[in-house]
């Protein structure tokens, strides 16, 4: 075995403690994401002391301001120019969601490793995408909230994340962006479901995270969220919005496909019809 190849099964063994010992931490996850995500848990919470916490980071604020005058969100009425306001408009679903997008965000923006900075940044957004095309798909083709659809593709890939904070510990270790790939899969698939049950997230989005790259998963029930997020996931790494994407589905097409009711040529169609709302959506949170 090879230095490197040693150096990389201590790095795996490291983040396997970490899921037996429950000891998945961000330490630069914002304490504003954590501490809207806990008001919001109370259901009386009002407007105005939700937008009193809000307004500690400009921001958030500033992104939930053009969240609310955003036309593929909160299409029509006045301007919105002050939190409250925004705040009731977009209702607080979204403003969690845009919470944990500005912290996602900021995970992906805390780095002074440079070699982390490209995947990191490409991880963003693609997250953004899988977001932008789930609300999107859950909203047209399913009965499945829209707003959950879209923290479910915000979530999704919140284990490679943690694997990328970790790496930056390692920088003797991962001197080339090609190493990355040499972590399983199955690594990523075990973080992701450890730290959203340590959020106290939802079992379906949880689910979702788990099993987005199970393409083979069996389920005999209509549409569920892992299936919206499956299929959003292989849309985004085609290049979506837009017909022609840069990375061919899988052949055959996964049964998520089939459970939205859609084929190569009608998934093709929706994607179209809905080219520019996801572009809002995505250019929203970025």
């Amino acid at each position: 075995m090879s230095t490197v190849q040693a150096n990389m099964a201590d790095f795996i063994d490291a983040l396997d403690r970490d899921i037996s010992a429950k000891n998945l931490i961000f330490p630069s996850f914002p304490d504003i994401t954590m501490r809207i995500r806990s008001a919001l848990n109370n259901p009386n919470i009002s407007a105005s002391k939700v937008a009193k916490i809000v307004g500690a980071e400009p921001v958030l604020s500033a992104q939930l301001l053009r969240l609310a005058n955003s036309a593929a969100l909160c299409a029509g009425g006045r301007p919105v120019d002050d939190l409250p306001t925004a705040i009731k408009r977009l209702g607080y679903a979204l403003v969690r969601n845009a919470a944990i997008a500005l912290g996602i965000r900021q995970l992906a923006q805390d780095t002074h490793q440079s070699m982390m900075r490209a995947p990191l940044e490409i991880l963003w957004r693609h997250s953004i995408q899988v977001a932008a095309i789930s609300y999107v798909l859950a909203k047209r083709l399913t009965r499945i909230n829209p707003d959950t659809a879209m923290l479910a593709g915000l979530l999704h890939d919140i284990g490679m994340f943690y694997i990328l904070a970790r790496a930056k510990k390692y920088p003797d270790l991962f001197t080339d962006e090609a190493i990355l790939r040499n972590i399983p899969h199955q690594t990523h698939a075990q973080i992701s479901p450890a730290i959203l049950e340590s959020w106290d997230v939802p079992e379906d989005i949880i689910a979702a995270a788990r099993d987005h790259a199970t393409f083979d998963r069996i389920h005999y029930a209509p549409a569920d969220l892992t299936d919206v997020v499956i299929v959003a996931n292989i849309l985004a790494k085609r290049g979506c919005p837009g017909a022609v994407g840069s990375t061919e589905c899988p052949a055959p097409l996964p049964s998520s496909f089939g459970r939205l009711n859609l084929d190569a040529t009608t998934c093709a169609a929706v994607i179209l019809r809905s080219e520019e709302e996801i572009a809002l959506i995505s250019q929203a949170f970025c």
